[in-house]
């Protein structure tokens, strides 16, 4: 497993992968967890070779919020890689992903403006940005994305489409611990206590799916239910319930079609979000 710090290494080493077959690309903020190994995994199955890349891109975080704190261990990182038979991970600095005097953002308008981007302005510029950057660096055909961060696979593949990317996006179902919490690399940030409580967010996505298949289409039901579940953890703050259509994530007032349920909330200073989605 060959590791690439540069732009021009990156490439370089692209192009030798890209006579072997389809390149599959899997992008992560590092601190990995089994969540992304099944993304890796995912990827094998798509593509002859896969590339990982590891960066903590600074333009997704706002004022205040934990760019500093984000856990991070490439030595780590890099060994469950090599296990999983990665054959090239791309570790750019920030100056490298964002040369001196860069002044390019790539925005997606209305999508990145609602759920998340409502409370984290400019988070999806960001991430847009640096996955457009990172597609231009690997020029993958397959990339692959977790739906725990729905929101932001809507963002990338509505880029993708208006951007002609010649790159096929592949999703992978949220992975959770035993007790349902969605993985995630900020749960290390959590107490013993608040970790015992955070899976509150999947039960109460579990019982708006409950109510739903028993015959439930009032949005604003299904948000007082799931909200008021969370909150009844002394230690939850919840940020928003959303009830959207999975394509154009606008609010629903009734459910119908492809439906997602999602939520933010904090649990002390660490933010989780997590989602279900199905077809009513």
């Amino acid at each position: 497993m060959k590791v690439a710090r540069t732009v021009r290494a990156m490439r370089r080493r692209c192009a030798e992968l890209r006579r072997a077959g389809r390149v599959g690309f899997v992008p992560t903020m590092g601190a990995l967890h089994e969540g992304h190994l099944s993304l890796v995994r995912t990827c094998r199955g798509h593509a002859e070779s896969v590339v990982v890349s590891v960066f903590v891109n600074p333009t997704q975080f706002g004022p205040g919020e934990d760019f500093a704190r984000y856990p991070r261990d490439f030595g780590r990182d890099r060994r469950l890689l090599a296990r999983e038979g990665v054959d090239a991970v791309f570790c750019p600095s920030a100056e490298e992903m964002y040369p001196p005097g860069a002044s390019t953002t790539v925005s997606v308008r209305g999508l990145a403006e609602r759920m998340c981007g409502r409370y984290r302005p400019g988070h999806f510029d960001g991430v847009a940005t640096v996955v457009a950057a990172l597609f231009n660096v690997v020029q993958p055909d397959v990339a692959v994305f977790g739906r725990k961060d729905f929101q932001q696979v809507a963002v990338i593949r509505r880029m993708v489409r208006d951007l002609a990317f010649p790159v096929k996006v592949v999703t992978v179902p949220t992975a959770r611990e035993p007790d349902g919490l969605a993985m995630s690399s900020r749960n290390a940030r959590l107490s013993p206590r608040l970790r015992t409580e955070a899976p509150v967010l999947f039960r109460a996505l579990q019982r708006a799916r409950a109510a739903v298949r028993a015959g439930e289409r009032d949005a604003a039901r299904v948000r007082r239910l799931v909200g008021g579940m969370v909150e009844s953890c002394s230690s939850a703050r919840v940020q928003y319930v959303e009830v959207v259509a999975a394509d154009r994530l606008t609010p629903l007032s009734r459910l119908e079609g492809r439906v997602v349920v999602a939520i933010a909330a904090r649990f002390g200073t660490t933010r989780l979000i997590d989602n279900v989605s199905f077809r009513v």
